[in-house]
């Protein structure tokens, strides 16, 4: 953490302007787009992608073909050929660089001898999976720009395949159906109910019974939550379930609307439009037919403001299942009623069959943000266990009468110097878990945090903090030093990552090893008891499933987010992981979440046993902060300054002005960009690098106050003799 305090500006703004502009200093490297550069593995088209192809995965393990392996997303695989007896042969086979320097959260796809991957903005890239060779590169050509309207860095989390197609999408909220031997377009569909508000798709597409189902983000930018299922073939739209309530003045789309606007109060319609956007996790049961959609946080995060008297509000913070042909609703089970920390139900979902009580149940197992390990009969919805996952302050219990939680007095008071745990990062977030059902354990990428959610932090004792602002209704923020008192009641110190081997029937953790910086990658586990995992450190390692020891590290230089596969190819098995650091460990989480300063590598690495595949050594030079020439205003334009640059500015390039490397760090900027300040912020003339202008929202006299803070900030900096590494030019 960073000694220096900065405070936040109240967030009683319009949507647009609760994020900063996420700029990069690097171009897209200049790749061939939708070109084929070889001859297919195989005959044209391969054998189309079905249900009954996916069904089948465990009798032809050799392939990834949807997002978690099977529709139960267990990221298990059957195969065995590495395993705890062999890891330490596995070398690196070949390794691609993605065309983007943003962060990077794929699950690549494996069928008829082809990779499948996505990078950031929403480019889809195809290889031999046994070579490396690109077979293809499509790029949606996104302005960069639009990366105002997402939370938390341009990210995209994967594709899907069906019948020779596939489907992915681009930050811009449009969805597209791929050829799958050229990158050709089939389709183009714009999943956006309007273009006005800020929408963004960032997830994986799941496709059902012939229907391509897509979620979208943007609640922290005030939008109403839904999900989409298109024809696979055509492209024309099947259904869409709406995850809150729109304006009741409108007339409701379905009876299901009209019985949950019940659970809201005040005009949520206005006061953040609800939120509730079904960004990542999706599951399906083809023997029931339900498909299972994990909810979002409500907008604006404090229901003081989004439902000004309280109610659950509903269906944020849920799991709901509809029916995967109609989207008409089934079941659903509120993680957290009238959620007021962004404790989101969109982490990954599980579903297996498990023994309770004797009994053998069809279950959903989550570890949502909150803290708690939910596992539920999915056939009905009911709550079979609820857990402490990791440390948990705001809720003592789940009642397992009522299946609600039991809150902790004061967590929703925002007018007291209280530490609630988890934060808004909660104690997992999207990176995906993995269920192995030999071992009949989960593994969780966890961590802990905590956070001081206000209405207003100028009431409160407490001055060094650390803020994020979004389209919250209050300021959250963590002490630079967390206090004894509240590291006793976490458990630990904030943001440190742990990887859990969770006991679902019995509600405990079997073992935990601690991981570092914030947040382990997504995980992978195998029939050789092998446990995949990359971290933010720079390594990829392969654990013991059984025990949780470290058999296997390779080093690659730079952070790993996303989910490792394994596929087999000639009879040899391959792990395949991209690599690539970023989203909200790199943009609203960065400055404080550490690694400071890592440069992006964005890649996808292959690897196989007896494999010497070596990288391509990164040259980087330090750079000393120095603060030559810059001249100080007075301490009120300052402090005037660092309210409009929390206000706009730090959620993407730091707080305290101190980015994390993925964004540049304006400190060691500022002597050179200081005379072109104005045509920067206020004209755009960085647009096309995704900074743009900000003349609708800004004046130059503020935009003036901002460039003195950020002044002062480099001239501390300097004082305090930091450095920082970057890529040599």
């Amino acid at each position: 953490m960073h000694a220096t305090p900065f405070r936040f500006v109240t967030a009683a703004v319009p949507l647009v302007l609760m994020l900063a502009a996420c700029s990069s200093d690097q171009q897209d490297l200049d790749l061939p787009l939708v070109e084929s550069q070889a001859a297919p593995v195989v005959a044209a088209g391969g054998t189309a992608v079905t249900a009954e192809r996916i069904n089948a995965a465990d009798s032809t393990p050799g392939e990834w073909l949807t997002h978690g392996r099977t529709y139960g997303e267990q990221r298990f695989s059957p195969l065995d050929k590495i395993n705890t007896g062999n890891v330490k042969e596995l070398g690196l086979a070949w390794y691609a660089e993605l065309p983007t320097d943003r962060g990077i959260e794929t699950t690549p796809l494996m069928a008829d001898g082809k990779l499948f991957v996505t990078a950031s903005w929403g480019h889809v890239l195809a290889y031999d999976a046994k070579s490396g060779e690109e077979l293809w590169h499509f790029d949606p050509e996104v302005p960069k720009d639009y990366s105002i309207h997402a939370c938390c860095d341009v990210v995209n989390r994967g594709a899907a395949l069906w019948g020779d197609n596939v489907y992915a999408a681009s930050i811009d909220g449009h969805l597209r159906a791929l050829d799958r031997d050229t990158g050709a377009v089939v389709w183009d569909v714009d999943t956006r109910i309007n273009t006005t508000d800020s929408y963004t798709v960032t997830g994986a597409p799941r496709i059902v019974n012939g229907k391509v189902v897509i979620g979208n983000g943007g609640a922290e930018m005030s939008v109403r939550g839904y999900v989409t299922a298109y024809d696979a073939v055509t492209g024309e739209q099947a259904w869409r379930f709406y995850t809150v309530p729109g304006n009741p003045a409108d007339g409701f789309e379905d009876e299901t609307q009209k019985r949950i606007a019940d659970t809201w109060t005040g005009k949520w319609w206005e006061n953040g439009k609800g939120g509730g956007t079904a960004w990542d996790s999706f599951a399906f049961d083809p023997e029931l037919n339900l498909l299972y959609i994990g909810v979002g946080n409500g907008a604006s995060w404090n229901q003081k403001i989004r439902s000004p008297d309280g109610g659950d509000n509903l269906f944020i913070s849920s799991i709901v299942a509809v029916d995967a042909d109609t989207g008409d609703y089934a079941w659903h089970y509120q993680t957290t009623p009238g959620d007021n920390w962004d404790y989101t139900a969109t982490q990954h979902m599980i579903l297996a069959e498990l023994p309770i009580d004797g009994q053998e149940r069809k279950v959903l197992m989550q570890a949502p943000k909150n803290g708690f390990f939910y596992v539920l009969d999915r056939v009905t919805g009911e709550l079979l266990s609820a857990d402490k996952y990791m440390p948990v302050t705001w809720a003592t219990h789940v009642d397992m009468e009522t299946g609600r939680p039991v809150e902790a007095p004061g967590m929703r008071d925002g007018t007291t110097d209280t530490i609630v745990s988890p934060g808004p990062s909660g104690a997992h977030n999207w990176h995906p878990m993995s269920y192995s059902p030999d071992t009949g354990l989960v593994y969780i990428p966890a961590k802990s945090s905590a956070s001081i959610y206000a209405d207003d932090f100028h009431t409160l004792e407490r001055d060094a903090v650390w803020h994020i602002n979004f389209n919250a209704g209050l300021m959250v923020g963590m002490p630079d030093e967390v206090p004894a008192s509240a590291r006793a009641a976490v458990g630990r110190d904030a943001l440190a990552a742990e990887l859990i081997a969770w006991d679902p029937i019995k509600g405990e953790a079997v073992w935990k090893k601690p991981r570092g910086y914030y947040s382990g990658s997504g995980l992978l586990s195998t029939h050789g008891n092998l446990l995949f995992q990359g971290d933010l450190g720079g390594t990829f390692s392969a654990f013991a499933a059984d025990s949780g020891d470290e058999l296997w590290s390779y080093p690659v230089q730079g952070g790993v987010m996303a989910s490792p596969i394994t596929y087999t190819i000639d009879n040899q098995q391959y792990v395949a992981v991209a690599q690539g650091w970023g989203g909200e460990t790199g943009l609203p989480f960065g400055s404080v979440s550490g690694p400071q300063n890592m440069i992006n590598i964005s890649r996808l690495l292959v690897f196989k046993l007896g494999a010497a595949e070596t990288l391509p050594e990164v040259p980087v030079v330090e750079q000393q902060l120095v603060a030559d020439g810059v001249e100080l205003s007075s301490s009120e334009f300052i402090e005037t300054g660092r309210g409009l640059y929390n206000l706009y500015c730090a959620v993407c390039h730091g707080g305290n002005a101190i980015s994390a490397g993925l964004i540049p760090d304006l400190r060691y900027r500022i002597a050179d960009i200081a005379p072109a300040w104005q045509a920067i912020v206020i004209e755009g003339a960085l647009a096309a690098n995704g900074m743009p202008a900000w003349k609708e929202y800004l004046t130059p006299d503020e935009a003036d106050l901002i460039k003195e803070y950020v002044k002062h900030e480099a001239v501390l900096g300097a004082k305090r003799g930091e450095r920082r590494l970057v890529r040599a030019p």
